[in-house]
């Protein structure tokens, strides 16, 4: 890509950059502008990314800065970096995470990007209220183990966990310390399960979930919890956050025989 077009990445991102500084961070403010050209068309699939060098100089800004902003872009599944070749547009995603467990490790290293995780809090609970017992789904007076899991693509939070596990379920991981392999990537091939439940919804990021997230307060973010049981004993509760513009998820499905032709 040639000087002109590099040029023309962002002709008012400099302006819009700085009038919504207080509003907004500038890695978010280029990468909001990225995407627009991505999804106006104007970069199609396959188009390949200015070089961070030259970003650096449309934007003004730190490459650090500019770092950041490409791997929420890719994060989202909107660009893909691959090492010592530079981000091209990346195709539509056609895969679908909420018809199965999808294994958080393996969607982050299979687009190319770095994977690690951290581990924030873990502790052993026995669920004691009737209120809490309902919401997890278990009797009262269950132990679960509680995690706090945060996971990171190419060092930018990727999404927020928060995981309970029924030690009756699953006594083994009482020992574990998950410190070389994430609880979900664990649990997905050492614990079957015979039934799972995801509930989607909406939510706009506190100050808590901003922070651990590094995103602006009140940023939309999608918010799923997972149930999985065997035999209708639950195995585990999981609650994960993702940034609103850093993920995406695709359903497919086809009409069934009794609705074919219809909407």
């Amino acid at each position: 890509m040639d000087e002109q077009d590099a040029s023309a990445v962002a002709p008012s991102a400099k302006r819009d950059a700085r009038a919504d500084k207080q509003a907004m961070p500038l890695y978010a403010e280029i990468q909001r502008d990225i995407e627009r050209k991505i999804m106006t068309g104007e970069w199609g699939t396959g188009t390949r990314i200015p070089p961070e060098t030259e970003l650096v100089e449309v934007y003004n800004c730190s490459r650090m800065t500019v770092n950041k902003a490409l791997s929420s872009l890719a994060a989202a599944g909107m660009i893909t970096r691959k090492r010592r070749s530079g981000s091209y547009v990346a195709p539509p995603r056609i895969e679908e995470p909420l018809t199965y467990i999808q294994d958080i490790r393996a969607e982050i290293l299979a687009t190319d990007r770095s994977y690690r995780f951290e581990i924030a809090n873990r502790s052993i609970r026995k669920v004691t209220e009737a209120i809490d017992a309902r919401h997890v789904g278990v009797p009262v007076g269950t132990r679960l183990l509680y995690l706090e899991v945060m996971h990171f693509a190419d060092n930018l939070p990727f999404t927020m966990e928060t995981r309970q596990i029924n030690l009756d379920a699953v006594p083994q991981v009482e020992r574990l310390q998950f410190k070389s392999e994430p609880p979900g990537s664990w649990l997905l091939s050492n614990v079957p399960f015979s039934e799972g439940e995801h509930s989607i919804r909406a939510i706009s990021a506190d100050a808590m979930i901003a922070k651990k997230l590094q995103i602006v307060e009140r940023t939309a973010c999608i918010s799923i919890a997972r149930r999985t049981w065997l035999n209708g004993e639950l195995i585990t509760f999981v609650r994960l956050i993702y940034p609103g513009d850093r993920h995406r998820f695709i359903v497919r499905f086809s009409p069934s025989s009794s609705a074919f032709g219809s909407l």
